[in-house]
Formats: C-alpha cells, sequence, structure tokens
C-alpha cells in the first residue's frame, strides 16, 4: 500500500511539473552512497560504514553526531566508521570532501547447509594431503584466523595424537566453562575474542565454526585406533587456530563484526603467526570491489602477509541471470586478491577421476567487476566434521548425521555425537586454508600471492569431463555445469603437487601479485578475453606463464580470445555466455542499483530472488545460504 501511495504522490508532481512546462529528470545517484543505503525510508535509521580518504577522527566523528548518528566504533584498517545514522543525514555525509564512500553494513552468514549421508564423502585424499604429512608438514606452528560463529572445544582440536609419536605433548584435557575465552586451555585453541554486538563469549552457538575448524586443524582423535574404519581430520592437524567470533546464534553477521575481526587477525599476526584467514562466509556484491568496505578489509589483511581463503558461494542453481547460474559469485570471493575456492562432489571415493562440481557451488565472473572467479576448487560434498555437545546446528536437525558405522569397524547405525556433514563452499574453503597452512609450514618465506599462484599454478587439470548435469529430484529442475575458468577456476587442489613444485622452484620464485584477471567481452565479435593486472606475476615467461596456471587454450593477455565465436563461449552458444554478456543479463541494464534478478531490491534480510526469505526449519531460523546436497 505505501509503495503504491508513493507512485500516486509521484504522478501528481510529475503532473504539475509538466504543466509548466518542465520535466525534471530523476535525481542522480550520489556515487558515494552505496544504492542499498539510500533506497530507505528517509526518517529510517541505517547502520552504514563510512570509508574516508584519510583515517577519521574527532572532526568526523563530530560531523556524524550533529546528523543526528552515532559512531559504533571505528574500523582504521580501511579508515572507516562504523555509523548508525538517519537515512537522510548521508546527502550531507557524503558531501564531506574526506568521505570516500558510504555503504550499508550489511547482513552476511556461512556458506552451508546440513544432511543425512549414505556413502563416504572423502576431503583430505583427493587433494593429497595424506602425502605432505607423510614428509612431516601437518601445519604446525602456523596460526589459522577462523572468522565464523565462533569454536567450541572438542578432543580433535587439542595437541594431535600424531604429535605423541614425534613427542609433542599428549592430548589436552579441556575445561568446560562456559564463558571460556581465554587463550592457552583449549589445546590448539591459542586466542579468542568475540565481535558479535550483545554478547561476551566467543564459543559456538551456531555450530558452522566449530565444523570449520575441524576441516582446517581437526586431528582425529575421536575417530583414531585399531576400532576404527575412517578418521576424520582436517587438512593441517596441527595447525593453531585464532578463534574470532563474527556470526551469532542464527549464523548471522554484518560487514562490520567481520572487518573488525580481519583487523583483530592482522594486530595479531607476529604474535601467533598468523599466516591465513579463512572466511566460509559471504554475502551479495553491491558495488565494486574498490569500494566495497568487505574486500577492502580483506586486501589488508593481505597486504599485511596474511593469505585470505574466501568461499565462492553456494548460489550456482540460482538461474536467474542466466540458463547455467553464472556471474553469483559472492563478497568478498569477489576480490582478486584473495583466493576463491568452488565445492567439488567426491563422489565416495578417495580418487579424484570421478569427482564433479558442485551444481550450487557459485560461479564468476564477479557481478560489476568481471573477476574471473573461482580461482580453486576443492572437496566441499556431504563432508563429515566436528560437532560438540549441544551443538545448535545439529541439535536443531535431528534428521543431519554421521552413523557410527561410518567410521567404526563394529560401529551401530546411530548418530555420532562426535561429527555430523555439512556441504558447501564454506567446507571446501577451510579444506583449502588447511592445506595453505601446510604449504607455508614447508616454505614460510612464501607471500600471499606466491601462495596463491602456486596452488593455483599446480591445481589437477587432467581429467575434468566438458560438462555434467544435476537433476533436482523435487522440481525437475536440470542443473548443467561447463568445467571452464569461471567454474572450476585454475582446477582442483593438489597439496602435495604444490608443495613439491615450490620446493623444486624456490629459487625463480616471481614476486609480483596473483590478482585473478577481469573477463573482457567484445560485444562486435563475440569474443571474451581473460586480461590480466599488468604487474601480475602471470604475465611471467615459462613456469609462471598464464597458460601454466589455466591451461594453454584457457588464459590469453588480451591478445587473442579467450574463447572464440564457435567455442564454448561463444556467440553461437545461445544457453551460455552470450547470455551471461546478453544486453538483459549481468551487464545490462539491471544493476545493482536498480532491482535486479539476481539480488532483489535487498539483500540477505530480504524477499529477493537470489536469498528468498528468511527460512524455517523446526522453529530454527536459517540464515546461511542452504547447500543442496548432492549424492
Amino acid at each position: 500500500m505505501k509503495r503504491i501511495l508513493l507512485s500516486v504522490v509521484f504522478g501528481l508532481v510529475i503532473a504539475q511539473i509538466a504543466s509548466l512546462g518542465v520535466l525534471a529528470s530523476p535525481p542522480a545517484k550520489n556515487p558515494k552512497i552505496s544504492a542499498d543505503a539510500v533506497a530507505k525510508d528517509p526518517t529510517e535509521r541505517i547502520s552504514v560504514i563510512i570509508q574516508y580518504k584519510s583515517d577519521p577522527g574527532p572532526l568526523e566523528e563530530a560531523a556524524v553526531s550533529r546528523m543526528g548518528g552515532s559512531v559504533r566504533f571505528a574500523l582504521h584498517s580501511i579508515r572507516a566508521h562504523a555509523v548508525s545514522v538517519p537515512v537522510s543525514a548521508l546527502e550531507q555525509l557524503a558531501a564531506n570532501p574526506n568521505v570516500a564512500y558510504i555503504s550499508k553494513d550489511r547482513a552476511l552468514g556461512g556458506r552451508a547447509s546440513s544432511n543425512s549421508i549414505t556413502g563416504a564423502e572423502f576431503t583430505t585424499e583427493p587433494i593429497n594431503a595424506n602425502a605432505v604429512w607423510k614428509k612431516g608438514y601437518l601445519g604446525s606452528n602456523i596460526g589459522v584466523a577462523i572468522i565464523d560463529s565462533g569454536i567450541t572445544p572438542v578432543q580433535d582440536l587439542s595437541s594431535p595424537l600424531l604429535g605423541i609419536l614425534l613427542g609433542q605433548p599428549s592430548p589436552l584435557q579441556f575445561p568446560s566453562a562456559a564463558g571460556e575465552v581465554s587463550p592457552g586451555r583449549n589445546g590448539r585453541i591459542v586466542y579468542s575474542q568475540n565481535f558479535v554486538p550483545g554478547e561476551t563469549d566467543a564459543l559456538d552457538h551456531y555450530g558452522h565454526g566449530t565444523h570449520v575448524a575441524g576441516l582446517i586443524a581437526g586431528n582425529g582423535s575421536q575417530s583414531s585406533g585399531v576400532l576404527y574404519t575412517r578418521t576424520f581430520e582436517g587438512t593441517a592437524p596441527n595447525a593453531n587456530l585464532i578463534n574470532l567470533r563474527v556470526l551469532d546464534a542464527y549464523g548471522a553477521g554484518t560487514d562490520s563484526s567481520v572487518i573488525a575481526g580481519i583487523e583483530a587477525a592482522i594486530a595479531l599476526k607476529s604474535t601467533y603467526n598468523i599466516r591465513v584467514i579463512n572466511l566460509s562466509l559471504g554475502r551479495p556484491i553491491w558495488e565494486s570491489y574498490t569500494q566495497d568496505p568487505l574486500c577492502q578489509a580483506v586486501e589488508q589483511a593481505w597486504k599485511a602477509g596474511i593469505v585470505v581463503v574466501a568461499a565462492a558461494g553456494n548460489n550456482g542453481r540460482d538461474l536467474a541471470l542466466n540458463p547455467e547460474g553464472y556471474g553469483t559469485i559472492e563478497a568478498p570471493g569477489n576480490d582478486p586478491y584473495v583466493i576463491t575456492v568452488g565445492a567439488m562432489r567426491t563422489m565416495a571415493t578417495a580418487a579424484i577421476n570421478d569427482d564433479l562440481i558442485a551444481s550450487y557451488s557459485s560461479k564468476g565472473p564477479s557481478f560489476g567487476d568481471q573477476i574471473a572467479k573461482p580461482d580453486i576448487v576443492a572437496p566441499g560434498n556431504l563432508v563429515s566434521s566436528l560437532q560438540f555437545t549441544g551443538d545448535p546446528l545439529a541439535a536443531n536437525n535431528p534428521t543431519f548425521y554421521t552413523y557410527y558405522s561410518f567410521y567404526q569397524a563394529l560401529g551401530s547405525q546411530s548418530p555420532s555425537n562426535a561429527y555430523f556433514p555439512l556441504s558447501g563452499t564454506s567446507m571446501s574453503t577451510a579444506v583449502t586454508s588447511g592445506a595453505v597452512a601446510d604449504l607455508l609450514q614447508a616454505m614460510p618465506g612464501l607471500t600471499p600471492d606466491q601462495v596463491k599462484a602456486i596452488l593455483m599454478r599446480n591445481a589437477d587439470r587432467s581429467y575434468f569431463p566438458a560438462t555434467s548435469s544435476v537433476t533436482d529430484t523435487v522440481t525437475g529442475e536440470v542443473y548443467k555445469a561447463n568445467y571452464d575458468v569461471f567454474t572450476i577456476g585454475a582446477g582442483y587442489l593438489d597439496i602435495n603437487a604444490s608443495i613439491t613444485n615450490a620446493a623444486a622452484n624456490v629459487a625463480s620464485m616471481p614476486a609480483g601479485n596473483a590478482m585473478s584477471p577481469t573477463a573482457v567481452y567484445d560485444a562486435n565479435t563475440g569474443d571474451t578475453t581473460l586480461v590480466p593486472s599488468s604487474t601480475a606475476l602471470w604475465g611471467s615467461t615459462a613456469l609462471w606463464g598464464a597458460s601454466n596456471v589455466y591451461g594453454s587454450t584457457a588464459f590469453v593477455n588480451g591478445s587473442t580470445a579467450l574463447w572464440g565465436s564457435t567455442a564454448l563461449w561463444g556467440a553461437s552458444d545461445p544457453e551460455g555466455f552470450t547470455a551471461l554478456w546478453g544486453s538483459t543479463a549481468l551487464w545490462g541494464s539491471g544493476t545493482p542499483q536498480a532491482a535486479t534478478a539476481l539480488w532483489g531490491s535487498d539483500n540477505l534480510n530480504g524477499s529477493t530472488a537470489l536469498w528468498g526469505a528468511t527460512g524455517q526449519n523446526g522453529g530454527y531460523v536459517v540464515w546461511y545460504q542452504s547447500a543442496p546436497f548432492e549424492k
């Protein structure tokens, strides 16, 4: 009703202007204010992040106060304030010459879903983690910051059983204090801090963060020994964890909380040797990564020498823009510096020759900037990891379980109370973060750009099919995947090949950045090229040449077409790339500034085409984007 009344009033105003012989154009959008911030009732108070050209101080705080707002806290890494202010004040605040950009403090969440499992899915075997463990690379002494829903200490996060054989301390017995946040008492959780407003502890009140922690650094102590047929280990079973809680008991958080967590990781880098940040979370893209405060924060971590691993998103089944789900990468996975990870299905085998991309795994290129993403893919479907006593995600979804018989020699057909399954790019991101910790233990002098280049150059591209498809058993919808750079990136993570190759070429390791390239479309020819940054190491010759990263026919320097007019993504393919690049599709008139088909008129909390209204599951609000299991 409100929208109808506004339309009537607007029509009357236009009629009055026309009667005077003057027809005014709609006011231009202020380029310093994000569209989702101004698309609100002017009298409404809104939480925004104001980025400044120079670090804000008392003058900027006073300006916010004069506008009826208040500064919640500063985000110095990106020269910003997290602010609560009336929408009506945004234009005046933006007029300050020191203000670079104002964006809504957006909601985000983890990228996982749950289900029971009927066949074994593997995480460490497909990426050859077992081989690097035998070489002694377990992520030892590497700190991995998990910015998520918190971590609740469980036995698998103690000092690893493998450490006993190496003369290291035996696993710790954990106290179960409800408010435990102090470092040093939680095994390899060496530091914990909470950033959720109104909360006081950093324990996991949702279940997502602990599951992620197990995939990174679980030592499998609850599934090890002669009575067990399968051990659930993380990819870096001796890494240390820095627990930075930013998601609440519903798996929801905000940009400002995540940025505060990133700032803490940067500040604690030297203290805990933090070399990796894991971001198994995300949200829609609303502007260029060059303006997005979340992307700017991850770049600060990258520049500080921390490898940032981010989830691609679970929106590959969304066909709003084109028939095959392209253009659905989420922030901050759209940032060209970070390592963005898609999810593979391991098809209940340890070998990779039958593995397929998960249909829900988000595909590139990124919205707006056209960045080629994801960078790499890793196991992420139906993977079992840690749960804890009273785990909300497990307790509120009692049909999601891993049977004891699944990993015990004489196990019953009863649900395990130690492990349960999740699917999504959250999981593949965690698997990759642990692998990065192994690589950095082997070669601690590597920069984040060198780490990214090594992983991508040594990714396996040898076996992928041209296409695969999955049919939804409920809707009958068929979801098709093409195994191209916008679906699998450089290929399937292989940590053993990466460490072996890096050690062999340590003397010739290139300098430069490893920014993901930009996809450029030529409407006249129907051709698309991938163009790297002029300072990217992809331009190097021989070993680090672009063709060695993306394959000899998949990456060019802009002089020839990535895919010609008769190739997979050429103009002759009406179901694929021409739909993606068409005049009404991803790069057409629908943009984040409008009510696009992809994101709708609001973000995570809105009833949008992609996200939908917040779901209900037995009274439990599901804020994260669900990933449908594929068996």
